[in-house]
């Protein structure tokens, strides 16, 4: 990867100007029905920044501007395109016309395309693929949606043992183009069960007479076929690898996970849970400005209303502390500051557990551990937010009494927001279920209803009504 470090900030602008004229000059030429300007100013650009300029483009722009692509060209940029995309192509081109670029795509970014089609479809142009692509294609498809059966790419070298150092070269030479890496060679015995593994430096730099065996790796770090894919992106990511192999459980090799394929995966995990932080707000698919707003509205207005109803628990508890908001009315302009606290400092929480869950820093094992230390850390906020508090409820009041209560209510809702933050994510692994369905919106709502009904109870208590 290229260490960008050392640009300027100038120089990054400068970049994202270009990309964002670029977009602009298509754009025009298109609507002027100029296509040979626009063939012209297409063709020194990046298969990546076509694709970025190009998911810009109006849908009815998208076509003609793909179609001024060579077939090569077209193959790269279609792999970088976003699904959504992707499949407004496949609907808008004639069979025929696309399904050359869907053909030459890799097995791993095709079957991504395919996990995002009607099934009908998919079954249509798995008929119209070569016999190698279709055969390829249906394996990955037979594994289950996110494991590493169906990221890999089945689209390696793999050597053998016996081979010399020329020999291995020269299979290099000859599968090179087709192969999706080869920076990482596998060795593979007969029956093709996964025995070492060499780096492409380590080949180049050894004697022409050397075997594989006597150079490669016997220690290969691998996952197999049924493995989450998260839990592949971290393996990459912990040992610093371009590519991981992936083993059947007769431990033969077939295939391999590449750090794109990674990426792509952390991306989308780390968009859905954003998502669902959110309270659902759209889907890792959704891209915000082609979005259609009915259904925006639509998929953000079902969360609401969840927290609408539960909302109303706050509402009834208000309404039975009746009596001691009308004996002391100045307790009641407290009520938001209190809620509103808790409800920041459970948030607060929940995302330090939630990430942690996320990367593996925190297990279920550490649960008590974990817990305990953000009620030490709740009590510790609540301390000195409630000292605040106690001050300035007294300017505002002049009531040592009311601000006393609302100080020690903001201490007693720290903690127990803190608590709730904490231990509500963990729960929700234990069930199986994603620890980000509990979140910020979820915890406040929670912390809200508990949190009035402490401090009405606590002033009752203090003020003797």
């Amino acid at each position: 990867m290229d260490d960008l470090s050392h640009l300027s900030p100038t120089v990054t602008f400068s970049r994202l100007s270009r990309r964002e004229s670029l977009q602009a000059r298509l754009r025009v030429l298109l609507q002027q029905n100029d296509l040979e300007s626009a063939k012209v100013l297409l063709a020194p650009v990046q298969p990546a920044d076509l694709a970025e300029a190009i998911e810009h483009l109006p849908q009815t722009l998208q076509v003609i501007a793909f179609r001024l692509l060579s077939k090569t060209e077209a193959i790269e940029v279609y792999e970088y395109l976003e699904s959504s995309v992707q499949q407004s192509l496949l609907e808008d081109f004639k069979r025929q016309d696309l399904l050359e670029v869907v053909d030459a795509m890799s097995p791993d970014d095709r079957v991504r395309l395919f996990d995002e089609l009607p099934a009908k479809v998919v079954s249509r142009l798995l008929t119209q693929l070569s016999p190698d692509e279709r055969q390829t294609t249906a394996l990955l498809l037979g594994y289950e949606m996110g494991t590493a059966g169906r990221i890999m790419t089945p689209e390696y070298i793999s050597l053998k043992e016996n081979w010399t150092v020329d020999q291995a070269l020269a299979q290099i030479r000859q599968l090179a183009n087709i192969s999706e890496t080869i920076y990482y060679l596998y060795v593979t015995d007969p029956s093709r069960q996964l025995t070492g593994i060499l780096s492409l430096r380590s080949l180049v730099t050894a004697q022409p007479d050397q075997t594989i065996g006597e150079i490669m790796v016997q220690e290969v770090i691998y996952t197999q076929t049924d493995t989450p894919q998260e839990e592949v992106a971290r393996l990459i990511q912990r040992y610093d690898f371009l590519a991981v192999p992936v083993v059947d459980t007769e431990q033969r090799l077939v295939g391999i996970v590449t750090v794109d394929d990674v990426l792509d995966i952390l991306e989308a995990e780390t968009t859905k849970d954003i998502y669902t932080l959110g309270g659902g707000v759209q889907t890792g698919g959704d891209r915000y400005f082609q979005s259609d707003l009915f259904s925006v509205a639509r998929r953000r207005v079902t969360w609401l209303l969840i927290l609408l109803v539960t909302n109303t628990a706050t509402s009834a508890v208000i309404r039975s502390q009746q009596e001691i908001l009308q004996q002391v009315v100045a307790l009641a302009a407290f009520i938001p500051l209190l809620i509103g606290t808790g409800g920041n400092v459970g948030a607060q929480s929940s995302t330090v557990v939630i990430r942690g869950l996320n990367t593996e820093e925190i297990d279920q094992a550490k649960a008590f551990q974990v817990v305990r230390r953000e009620a030490i850390a709740g009590a510790l906020l609540g301390i000195m937010l409630g000292l605040v508090v106690l001050v300035w409820a007294y300017l505002l009041q002049g009531n040592w009494l009311v601000s006393g209560a609302v100080g020690i209510s903001l201490v007693a809702i720290s903690i127990l927001a803190s608590i709730a933050g904490s231990a509500l994510p963990l729960i929700f692994q234990s069930l199986k279920l994603d620890p980000a369905l509990m979140s910020a919106p979820f915890i406040t709502t929670a912390v809200d209803v508990l949190g009035v009904l402490i401090y009405l109870n606590v002033a009752r208590f203090i003020l003797q009504v």
